[in-house]
Order: structure tokens, then sequence, then C-alpha cells
């Protein structure tokens, strides 16, 4: 038995009416959708629903899939402990997703549970649910710091192992929209969340979910968007099949976008095995990338790549110009994957002979070395996009009247212990917001009397 369709849904809380108590009226129109959505569930009578939430259990590089029997949640958070949801667990359909995911190499099953608890983004749309349909089980799956493709590679896991098992089933992608919609919103107005939920949405209406793969981190970071890979996951379901694709519904009153889209499989599609487009792209991409790196970033991708590849550090190429061999600097190299940090080691000041030999040592330390991230293997190397900053001297100032976010970095300092920030960074939008994260990496208190510089880089792309 196929996938019978799929239901992209928000979950804002106070949709619930005991917990809205009269604002969930300025969300009609996401109500109405959430209604006709259950009214759709009720009339194909599945079997299980499986649920995406990015509010569930989640972890870096592995999806988690809830166990055990039943679970139980309540919207005690909310201020309503006494409005509960209950469900059974598809333990026959988690142990063939964990299963068949193992088989094609995706991170994903039943370890690290931290709570028996049902999360909101699940809660919400059985709530609805419930009202006219309530004769299923349950398969919960969080999200993961895994790429787009690796997420749309584990909705395919998902439906192989929906058809595998032979049961009818539903997905409900869970997820809300861009939290930064407006200046009086609680989040506040980014001015790419009008753009990505009007270009989210579009995806949804057309069924586009190659678009879904495609958006930058920063772009979805600056946004500040909630389901996307919610969205991805169900996006991979549908790997190789025609849908009938449609936007139910879309409004963000409260600066937060809540869209409802409903999915239908409608026969086969070749043209449709997104993961394979995506990935062609991504290396067409990435290539370009690559043929455009200068001196600099180019020394730092072969230092990482021979280090990782022969166990030792790379010799000096005798290819490079006076400019990087005969000057010295404090270097930092900085690795992204699939728009995300993977790692940032540098120095503030020079510890070797040159900048090159500066970046030689501190791109094997930010791709091995970085506490926050396991170290790079062999694989990753092909997707890895490199920065390298080489900082001008640093010079004392007495206020944060001094800094301008875009052109210095600041370096704060008490007792011994320093904190860094780079400038120009994603999200650092004020000369505070600079130095409380500097503080924070010198585990540095505000009420200690730490020094303050500032310093200029260039930055080698």
């Amino acid at each position: 038995m196929p996938l019978l369709g799929a239901f992209i849904v928000p979950h804002p809380p106070l949709i619930v009416p005991e917990i809205g108590r009269g604002q969930e009226l300025k969300i009609q129109k996401t109500i109405d959708a959430y209604n006709e959505v259950a009214k759709r569930i009720a009339t194909l009578k599945p079997e299980t629903l499986i649920v995406i939430s990015p509010h569930s259990v989640s972890y870096a590089d592995y999806f988690h899939i809830a166990s055990g029997l039943k679970a139980e949640g309540s919207f005690q958070d909310f201020g309503e402990p006494n409005v509960k949801i209950s469900v059974e667990y598809d333990e026959e359909l988690v142990n063939t997703i964990s299963n068949l995911a193992a088989q094609e190499k995706i991170s994903a099953g039943t370890l690290g549970t931290k709570s028996k608890r049902l999360d909101h983004g699940v809660m919400i749309p059985l709530y609805y649910i419930n009202l006219q349909y309530k004769k299923y089980k349950v398969v919960q799956i969080s999200l993961s710091g895994l790429s787009p493709l690796i997420h749309y590679r584990f909705g395919k896991c998902i439906a192989e192992a929906i058809e595998k098992i032979g049961k009818k089933v539903i997905i409900i992608a869970s997820g809300d929209m861009s939290h930064k919609l407006k200046a009086d919103g609680p989040y506040g107005l980014s001015k790419d969340g009008p753009v990505f939920d009007m270009e989210a949405t579009e995806a949804m209406a057309k069924g586009d979910f190659l678009k879904l793969l495609s958006f930058e981190e920063d772009f979805c970071e600056s946004a500040a968007e909630c389901g996307l890979r919610s969205f991805q996951i169900m996006s991979g379901a549908f790997d190789g099949k025609a849908v009938k694709s449609e936007l139910l519904s879309y409004e963000g009153p409260f600066g937060v976008g809540y869209a409802v889209a409903a999915f239908t499989i409608i026969g086969n599609d070749e043209n449709r095995c997104l993961d394979d487009i995506f990935e062609k792209q991504e290396t067409i991409r990435l290539e370009n990338v690559k043929s455009k790196e200068d001196m600099y970033v180019h020394l730092a991708r072969q230092s990482l790549e021979y280090y990782v590849k022969n166990g030792k550090r790379l010799t000096m190429p005798s290819n490079l110009s006076n400019e990087i061999t005969q000057q010295k600097a404090g270097v930092f190299v900085s690795l992204k994957m699939n728009g995300r940090l993977r790692g940032c080691i540098g120095t503030i000041s020079p510890t070797t002979a040159s900048i090159a030999a500066e970046i030689i040592r501190n791109a094997v330390s930010a791709g091995r070395e970085d506490p926050r991230f396991d170290p790079v293997e062999e694989y990753e190397l092909p997707y890895l996009v490199y920065d390298v900053d080489v900082l001008g001297k640093a010079e004392r100032i007495s206020s944060m009247k001094e800094l301008d976010v875009k052109r210095y970095g600041v370096i704060v300092s008490y007792n011994g212990r320093r904190g860094l920030l780079l400038p120009d960074l994603e999200g650092v939008d004020t000369p505070q917001k600079q130095i409380d994260i500097a503080l924070q990496k010198g585990g540095i208190s505000q009420n200690e009397k730490y020094s303050m510089e500032r310093f200029e880089v260039i930055r080698h792309k």
C-alpha cells in the first residue's frame, strides 16, 4: 500500500482554543485549513501517522525516532496541563524505517531518547486530527543537523518502509515558516522573513520540492524559519512520484508565518528523482566556488585535505607569493558545509614564521581540533567551503561606540582570559551583541572589568 499523502501544518500553541482563549480567531484561515486536513485524514482512514517535528529531541548527525509503546503530552508549558494528547507508537514501522536507513548509511533510529513526552510540534496537529479521527498509531520523527540532501534521502527511506510493510500511512510535516515577519512581532523583522515565506509557499503550491532543498542556510537563518527540514523529509517520501499540490492557507498576523498544504501522489514521474538532480547542482556550485578561490583559501584547502588523506602536515608549497610567505599575521580559518559552520580555529597574533604557515596550521586545527565538532572526515572534503581571515593589528578601545560590527572584530580580555569575535558575521548586528558573544567565548562575566580591542581583517573566500 503506497503512501496515502502528506500535509504541511504549523504548530502555534494559541491555535488550541483552551490556550488561545479567543486569540486563535485571528488565524481563522489556518484553523479552517486544519479542519480541512483533519476531514481529509478521516476520509482516508490511515493506520499510522508519521509526524515530523522540529521540537522533538534532535541531534547534529542523527535522526531520532521516538521509541516505546506509548507516549503522552500535555500543554502544561502553555498554561493548560489538563489538555492532553496520548498516542500508541507503531513499532513495526519504526523498526522498518530504522533498518532501511541503516542500509542506506543514514544515521537514524531510537537511540538517545531523552523524554517520553510528546512535544507541541506533534500534539497540535494531533489535537485537530483527533476532533475527527482517532484510529491511528504514530511514528514521531525529529530533525537533524545533516544536509538537506540527507533529509530528503531519509524521506525516501520512510516511503520505502511504508511500501514494505503495506500499511496505510499519512505524513504530517509539522513546522512554522519565518519567525521574523513583523517589526512588532515577538522575534522582530528580517528582510528575508517575508521573502522566505513567499518563495516557500510558492514551492508548496507548485510541488516544487527541489526549491525546498535549495534555500541557502544563511538566508534561512536570517529568516528564522522553523519547518524547512520537516518539509525536506516529507519531500523525499515523494521521490519519483507525480504529485498533486495544494496550498490550503497562509497567514502571519503575529509575525510568524503559518502555512497549510496538502500533497497527494497521482502517478510516477522519473523526472522527479530530485536528490540526484540536487546533488548534480551542488557539485557544479561547489566546483564553481573552488575555481574562484584565491591563494589564501586554496592553501587552506590544500592543507586540510593533505592532512586528512595523509595524516601529516603539508610542506610549504614553492609557488606562493611573497605577500603570504614573507609577512606575519594572526589568521582564522573557517569551514562551512551545507551552509553550516563545520569548524573555526585561529590565532589572534602570529605564532609561526609567515601567514602561509599560519594558514597551513590553522586549517588543520579548524578541521580536526575544533572542540565543537567531530573531526572532518575524508568524505566531507569535497563539500567544504573555506574562509580565511587575516587579522590586522589590534588597537585598544575604551567604549563600544568605537566598534562597527561590519568593519571591526573585537577582543575582550580579563585576568588572562580572552574572547574574540570576527567582524561581519551573520546575525551579529550590534556592538553589544558582538561584545556579549566575545565575553561568552572567553568565559568572562559582564560584571568583570574587561578590556576591549578592535581589529580589522582581510577576508579571503
